[in-house]
């Protein structure tokens, strides 16, 4: 990612919001202002910096310069402390870069119910400004790192019309990832940069309909963080022509899904103790909304997940998740297959053989579980991991 977006920069340093000597607190930076958009976790409880984002985007201003992010401390409820603490970085920030505060963002992860410690961020911030470099992106991709075990970014690029455009991206989060993001309301966070010129209003809604086909569509342990959020900044100095809904935005938005779907299974593969790797699909429903249910609900499930860890298909567990999603089926239309390994035929078991190379297909640590429901004509799916036993020890242990 470093030096392929023109005009931003990075710096990362370690405050000790946390942990001692580890990256804990990175910073984004645009020569130029840049066209934001976002989106936020639609849990009820909300982080102080999601507030604090929906607050600034309610008042309908595009552009900003900088992000903060941090990582150790989730600053979610934490009261009114918790947004002052916001307001206080952005001061921080703004004034060591000669900028205004209102053109600073904040992001926060990690633990719940914890106050910032703002005189250890305080001292930071000064290192973490004069740091600002090209090269200091992927500084920043490591330092919004918690119980993740390796940087997670992606690079795409495009030409419009004779001019190159880059996006890139960051992203964290291994546990309590079950992502429902929504306009202009992981943990998983987020940070996509890019040097193209955007019209704000498309900007908004690419990002809106990207996240909701690729974060929104993974689960590990199907919880939804307080935290969630996506950021992404365009700038503007690629020198194109202003994308928008008529003018390259088509194939400027399937570029950016592209990479956010690359970023969401870099997501799933480094979950907290995930071994496998599952698309899951639910075709032949009657409606999207009853495939995507169904789908959740299986996803979910920790006999399904136990049994995926233990490459074990036992496909009952998986048809008794869909029976109790809430809609109504028929058993006899039901067919189950691991990747092309059909091991459920009108809903009867096809027999040991076909268990046996569905066991050696598990094995393999990615693979499709595709479950037809035989009702319609309509799909979706989920990407989803397994659950070991070392999920349950990382997050058994996470607070001591």
């Amino acid at each position: 990612m470093t030096c392929l977006v023109h005009g931003f920069k990075g710096s990362a340093v370690s405050a000790g919001i946390r942990y001692q000597g580890r990256l804990d607190l990175g910073l984004i930076a645009s020569d130029e202002p840049a066209v934001l958009a976002a989106v936020f976790t639609r849990n009820e409880v909300k982080a102080a910096h999601v507030l604090a984002g929906l607050d600034r985007l309610s008042r309908g201003e595009p552009y900003v310069r900088a992000v903060v992010v941090n990582s150790g401390n989730a600053n979610a409820c934490t009261g009114n402390e918790g947004v002052a603490h916001v307001h206080e970085i952005c001061s921080l920030v703004a004034r060591e870069m000669g900028i205004n505060s209102d053109d600073v963002m904040v992001s926060s992860t990690g633990v719940i119910g914890q106050s910032l410690p703002m005189g250890r961020i305080g001292d930071a911030v000064p290192s973490l400004v004069k740091g600002l470099s090209e090269n200091g992106l992927e500084a920043v991709a490591d330092a919004i790192l918690t119980t993740d075990t390796v940087r997670k970014t992606a690079v795409r690029c495009i030409d419009i019309e004779g001019v190159g455009v880059t996006v890139a991206g960051m992203a964290k989060g291994a546990g309590m990832i079950g992502p429902d993001m929504g306009p202009p309301r992981a943990t998983m966070l987020s940070f996509v940069l890019s040097d193209a010129r955007v019209d704000p209003a498309w900007w908004q809604g690419a990002l809106e309909r990207s996240v909701s086909d690729t974060f929104n569509r993974i689960s590990i342990d199907g919880d939804t963080s307080t935290n969630d959020t996506v950021m992404a900044l365009a700038n503007g100095l690629a020198g194109n022509m202003e994308i928008n809904d008529t003018r390259y935005g088509e194939s400027f938005e399937a570029i950016l899904r592209d990479l956010l779907q690359d970023l969401a299974r870099q997501i799933v593969r480094d979950g907290e103790g995930v071994t496998k790797c599952v698309t899951l699909v639910v075709r032949g429903a009657r409606t999207r909304g009853e495939a995507d249910r169904i789908a959740r609900t299986i996803a979910g499930s920790p006999l399904v997940k136990t049994a995926f860890f233990g490459e074990d298909p036992n496909w009952g567990r998986i048809l008794a998740a869909a029976g109790r999603a809430g809609f109504p089926l028929d058993q006899g239309l039901i067919s189950l297959a691991f990747d092309d390994i059909e091991i459920v035929r009108m809903g009867t078991g096809a027999g040991k053989e076909a268990e046996d190379l569905a066991k050696k297909v598990m094995a393999a640590g990615e693979f499709t579980v595709v479950l037809d429901l035989g009702l319609g004509q309509e799909e979706a799916r989920i990407l989803t991991g397994d659950l070991s036993i070392d999920y349950v020890r990382i997050n058994a242990n996470y607070r001591t």
